[in-house]
């Protein structure tokens, strides 16, 4: 096997550990990961456009909208009506969802924390100097370079 490989196995499992932890951790709904990731979108940039959430996420701006249609219904998304333009409207994450995604990033944080401290001191050091490696993987792959 080769290192894309290698990474490209484990990076699902990882991510479902982390989530997994911390949800029985915290007591936290069961969201999707998609539903997750228009949560952090929404709460960093602000209110968007459904468009402009889809543009950022890279996907259907169809796909924006059932996840919206959804997380609407949950009281996890707000949406709210342009004031120049009753055809258009922007998304923003409920004080709910903004309370929900603080509460994940805190005890995935506490997690990755306390099973970090629990590997060997090399191995916790390959992945500290191993993470600027893994943000420009990350930019390469969104930039369409990788």
């Amino acid at each position: 096997m080769d290192t894309a490989t290698d990474l490209g196995r484990l990076i699902g499992p990882l991510r479902r550990a982390v989530l997994l932890r911390t949800r029985r951790a915290e007591d936290l709904p069961d969201l999707p990961e998609a539903q997750i990731e228009l949560l952090r979108v929404l709460s960093d940039a602000g209110p968007l456009a459904p468009r402009e959430a889809a543009a950022r996420l890279r996907v259907a701006p169809s796909t924006v909208s059932n996840l919206v249609r959804t997380m609407t219904a949950s009281g996890l998304v707000e949406r709210r009506a342009s004031s120049t333009d009753l055809r258009t409207a922007s998304l923003a994450a409920s004080p709910r969802a903004l309370d929900l995604l603080s509460r994940y990033d805190r005890v995935s944080t506490d997690a990755l924390r306390r099973a970090l401290a629990e590997l060997a001191p090399d191995s916790r050091q390959a992945i500290a100097e191993a993470l600027p490696a893994l943000t420009e993987l990350l930019g390469a792959l969104e930039d369409g370079r990788g």
